[in-house]
C-alpha cells in the first residue's frame, strides 16, 4: 500500500489553510498556533521552525516533542470519518489536528478545545 499524498506534503503548504479556515470563522492565527502547540508539544520557536524548514507532515509529527497525553479524548468526525477509529497512527494525528481546527472554527471554546 502506497503512502496517502498527504503524508509527503510540506507542513508550510497545510498550515495557511488551517489558518484561513479560522480566520473566516473569527479566530485567530495565534489560536491556530496554540492548538498546533497543544496537541504536538513545540513551543512556538519549533513551529515556526518546522514551517520555514519545510518538512513534509510525516516529519512534522515524528519530530513532535510529545503529543498531547488527552489527545486520545478528541473524538467525532472529520470528512466523513471518525478520528477515534482511524487505524493509521500517522493519519490519526492529522485528523485529531484536523478536529481541533474544525472546532476552533465553529466557535468552540479554546477551554473545550484543549481538553
Amino acid at each position: 500500500m502506497t503512502a496517502h499524498r498527504i503524508f509527503t506534503t510540506a507542513f508550510a503548504s497545510v498550515y495557511p489553510l488551517y489558518v484561513q479556515k479560522a480566520e473566516r470563522k473569527g479566530r485567530t492565527k495565534a489560536e491556530v498556533d496554540e492548538v498546533i502547540r497543544w496537541l504536538t508539544g513545540y513551543d512556538q520557536a519549533g513551529l515556526e521552525q518546522q514551517i520555514k524548514a519545510m518538512k513534509d507532515v510525516e516529519t512534522f509529527f515524528a519530530e513532535a516533542p510529545q503529543l498531547h497525553p488527552h489527545a486520545s479524548l478528541i473524538k467525532g468526525v472529520v470528512c466523513g470519518v471518525r478520528v477515534e477509529d482511524v487505524d493509521d497512527p500517522l493519519m490519526q494525528k492529522i485528523r485529531y489536528l484536523d478536529k481541533l481546527v474544525d472546532e476552533l472554527a465553529k466557535g468552540k471554546a479554546m477551554e473545550k478545545i484543549l481538553r
